[in-house]
């Protein structure tokens, strides 16, 4: 279904999961190039900008929590860029539909710099788009503080998870924030150019998009080092940690090898030294203790324990 938010002469449409009479509208009554229709009937496409004497397609990437909030999932939106519309296509609900329906209900609290020229509402669209991923990976640098706090908690299977939830996170952010930093700088350049009649007008908001896309990008950049530092230093302390128990158990099993060498010889069945004497097990008992005293004081002098 198609539904329609009117600015004057200016007409923002969106489409949540076209179907195929919505898409034979936008072929008739646009005329759209039939490779872009074909492209809004498929998912996964790359980030990329069409440019046509009438109109521009864009097809961006933007980053959105599943239901859980946990895991990242690539939202796709795919906009038709026009002199007097926009139309933007997504395939499931998302910020940019509930950016729509807000401004569907309240329409006079747009100024009347968005209501100018598609340029500008294009402009407030990609704004709020980058407003909601900025909010999105600062919640990925809290879950990065949380995992640095709690780096020395005994629950590692907790931390473990974490961690990988989180580099999963940033590779896909990765994924996709990187491919579309040079289309942003073809804004910022003029190799795109807008609709509306001083084109010059809009270099300082186009501007002001790819300063915003930089920031997020080296966000994204520094949150991959130190989710990486972290998993590093993890993996060292888990290494540090069965180490220290594997010292502790040989040195129990250095401890009573030759005590265990000791009772299973006087418990052999044959005639042994001391062995008609009444004191022969504290004997062996005090040789025994003795043994291990001389063991530790020894171990402590070449800092073994």
């Amino acid at each position: 279904m198609i539904e329609t938010i009117e600015f004057g002469a200016l007409k923002w449409h969106h489409i949540q999961n076209p179907s195929e009479e919505d898409l034979e509208f936008l072929e008739d009554n646009f005329h759209f190039h039939p490779l872009d229709i074909e492209d809004c009937r498929s998912t996964n496409q790359r980030p990329k900008i069409d440019i046509y004497d009438d109109y521009n397609f864009l097809i961006l990437h933007f980053p959105g929590f599943d239901k859980q909030g946990k895991t990242l999932k690539v939202r796709e939106a795919k906009i038709f860029w026009g002199e007097d519309y926009i139309i933007t296509i997504t395939q499931s609900q998302w910020m940019l539909k509930s950016f729509f329906d807000q401004t569907e209900k309240r329409p006079e609290n747009m100024d009347d710099f968005v209501k100018s020229s598609s340029d500008a509402l294009l402009y407030t669209i990609l704004n709020r788009l980058m407003v909601d991923s900025y909010s999105l990976l600062l919640r990925v640098g809290a879950t990065i503080e949380t995992i640095n706090r709690e780096l020395f908690n005994k629950r590692a299977d907790i931390t473990i998870e974490r961690i990988s939830i989180t580099r999963r996170n940033i590779i896909l952010l990765n994924t996709i924030f990187k491919p579309q930093l040079r289309l942003f700088h073809k804004f910022e350049s003029g190799d795109i150019r807008g609709f509306s009649k001083d084109g010059d007008f809009m270099e300082d908001y186009w501007g002001n998009i790819l300063d915003y896309y930089q920031k997020m990008w080296d966000m994204v950049e520094d949150n991959g080092e130190l989710i990486e530092g972290l998993s590093k230093t993890f993996d060292s302390m888990q290494t540090n940690r069965i180490n220290e128990v594997m010292k502790i158990m040989t040195f129990i099993s250095t401890l009573f090898l030759p005590l265990t060498f000791i009772t299973g010889v006087y418990g052999m069945n044959v005639g042994l030294p001391l062995q008609d004497n009444p004191w022969v097990f504290w004997i062996i008992l005090a040789v025994m203790i003795a043994f291990i005293i001389g063991f530790i004081f020894y171990a402590k002098r070449k800092r073994w324990m």
